[in-house]
């Protein structure tokens, strides 16, 4: 038997249906965006009939559409988040990403759940547990090794989905609490402070200031736009693009750019690999990931490279491009040497590294070749000073226009039955089929001249609907004539019949069933860790064997001192001072991260796992 291909999927975030349908019309084979509640960006949320509108659209193309529900939920809200999944399921959602082992539990309509990357799944076994328990697909965390992800790969038979793209917390995720401890915003409630982002000291055993005033917990953006092939042969089928609060040019060119790539590598894979949607995206630019907002880039744990520069100790902000320095500043204006091809324009946005250190940015007013007249001059620059373009107003407004369009290819049919009967069959690329007939009131009659150009022109004008005309067999004798308005009728009869075709067989996705008798993967005490909220998650886990159950945080704040940080990523390699290296011994331990501003962590090594660990202190 041939083996099918795996389908891949491209996943892009949404803030709002506006950018959905965006991000499906550049190429996004399935959409992420949040509920009205519950999910875990507070500032990301949408109505049932938003949400309906995107599953609408994105359904014309075989497109998922996946909603987040992936904060944990506290009792007193068990009862509206069940409500709020019933509108959700008759809205059209595909799927939901969610944390709270509760709604597993909850009377749901026979949606499918996903593993959110909040669930923290590390381990093979805990996957297992997860496709077992009832989910259908599960995201991986952003810390594994393509070996790693291999292992995941052998012990279920779910989809793996990966991040390839976008902002990474420096902590595993749904395991950080140390936004929730440090100013009572939880990033398990979507309202991540983003403790990382901050400047601190270092401080050594003995209490010296090893590093001042730097942005040490703060990771550059993952890029793994390279490593797509290498993904996919571990075994992840869904590739996730992260920035559900990113604007509308940052989806369109983030999309764009990893659709072309993917197809790329599903060209070259022998038929091994095919994409989870259909169409075909039309883009009007050349998409350019280092125009989007990002950090710099790191391609972080994949591939396990320890030369790879994972943090961003200057800023957490977007530098931008270098596009030249400064040569000359007086009052009102400021002079600059500018690399080869750089034109300037009103309104781009400039940044460079003030003379603290700190990195800081200001508008262009009005730009006169290589002279610039800021909105407001500058301070902490001087001449020779590196000039980065962090907004480029030529690209956001180019970008701001409509840049793509995305068709499925249709092939047509035309024949006569009889000389009074005319049909149009129709087919496409999701396996659909249609057709449509009419009768004229007379036998067909001889034309003046040759009709097959002026038939194709009316039968291929598809401009209102989502379709493009790839092929036409025209098997009606090119010398009768057929008036355009029957072509016309049997080309709208035949896409309506289409379209009814597809909403009839389009597959859906429904939630695996739950196996109870399945065993907890790590034990049978559930510990803070577990970010157990409410009582129908205590319920999940007793009844798969849990004997000692803790809650999370939020409902039950300890008064003793708690881990709220474990992450992949290293401060002592990132600086040059691993523990299995002779220069690891120039840190005299215990080190501490300090703020400035009352919040101070104590640092751990485990360099067995080549884990650190934060521990806020008093």
């Amino acid at each position: 038997m041939t083996k099918l291909p795996r389908k891949l999927q491209l996943l892009a975030p949404a803030k709002n249906a506006t950018i959905a349908i965006q991000a499906i019309l550049h190429g996004a084979d399935a959409v992420y965006m949040g509920a009205s509640s519950h999910g875990a960006r507070v500032a990301a949320a949408n109505s049932i009939d938003d949400i309906k509108h995107v599953a609408d659209f994105a359904h014309l193309f075989g497109a998922k559409l996946y909603v987040t529900v992936n904060t944990i939920v506290y009792d007193n809200e068990l009862r509206n988040v069940e409500k709020l999944i019933k509108g959700l399921y008759h809205a059209g959602t595909d799927a939901l990403i969610v944390q709270d082992m509760a709604l597993l539990q909850l009377d749901l309509p026979p949606i499918a759940l996903h593993a959110s990357t909040q669930c923290d799944t590390r381990t093979p076994a805990q996957a297992r547990f997860l496709q077992d328990a009832g989910f259908s697909q599960i995201v991986l965390p952003r810390e594994l090794s393509p070996d790693e992800i291999k292992e995941f790969s052998r012990e279920v038979e779910v989809p793996l989905e990966a991040f390839c793209h976008g902002a990474l917390c420096v902590c595993y995720s749904g395991d950080c609490r140390a936004g929730f401890m440090a100013t009572g915003r939880s990033a398990n409630r979507g309202e991540c402070p983003q403790m990382c982002r901050l400047p601190y000291d270092l401080i050594d055993g003995t209490g010296r200031k090893i590093i001042k005033n730097k942005h040490l917990l703060s990771l550059l953006d993952l890029n793994r736009i390279s490593l797509l092939s290498e993904m996919a042969d571990a075994g992840v089928s869904s590739f996730k693009i992260e920035g559900r609060l990113k604007d509308e040019t940052y989806v369109k060119n983030t999309v764009a750019a990893y659709s072309k790539a993917l197809d790329s590598i599903i060209a070259a894979s022998d038929g091994r690999y095919s994409r989870s949607s259909y169409g075909r995206a039309d883009i009007t630019f050349t998409p350019d990931l280092n125009r989007g907002f990002n950090r710099g880039f790191t391609t972080y744990i994949f591939p396990p490279d320890k030369a790879v520069k994972m943090a961003g100790l200057d800023t957490p902000k977007m530098v931008g491009i270098r596009i030249g320095t400064v040569s000359k500043i007086s009052k009102g204006y400021i002079d600059l040497s500018l690399e080869r091809g750089v034109k300037l324009a009103n309104g781009d946005g400039l940044g460079y590294f003030r003379t603290d250190g700190s990195y800081d940015g200001f508008r262009i007013n009005r730009a006169e070749g290589t002279r610039i007249i800021p909105a407001s001059m500058p301070d902490g620059l001087r001449v020779s000073s590196t000039i980065y373009r962090n907004s480029d107003k030529i690209w956001n407004d180019a970008m701001s226009r409509e840049t793509a369009r995305r068709t499925i290819p249709l092939s047509m049919t035309l024949r006569a039955v009889s000389s009074r009967v005319i049909a149009l069959d129709l087919k496409d690329l999701r396996g659909c089929a249609a057709t449509s007939s009419v009768v004229t009131d007379q036998p067909l009659q001889q034309a003046h001249t040759p009709q097959g150009q002026q038939r194709q022109r009316v039968l291929e004008k598809l401009g209102d609907t989502h379709f493009h005309l790839d092929t036409l067999d025209d098997r009606v004798d090119s010398s009768l004539f057929i008036p355009a308005s029957i072509l016309a009728s049997l080309r709208r009869n035949a896409i309506t019949a289409l379209e009814t075709s597809w909403h009839a067989k389009r597959p859906t996705e429904k939630r695996r069933p739950h196996k109870n008798i399945i065993p907890l993967p790590e034990g049978t005490e559930i510990t803070y860790r577990h970010n157990v909220a409410n009582r129908l998650a205590e319920d999940f886990y007793r009844s798969h064997g849990a004997t000692s159950i803790q809650k999370a945080v939020e409902v039950s704040r300890p008064d003793t001192e708690i881990q709220v940080m474990e992450c992949r990523y290293c401060i002592r390699r990132e600086l040059g001072y691993c523990l299995r290296t002779p220069k690891g011994k120039d840190l005299t331990p215990p080190l501490t991260l300090d703020t400035g501003r009352g919040t101070r962590y104590a640092v751990d090594f485990d360099c067995s796992r080549c884990i650190m660990s934060l521990h806020q202190t008093r």
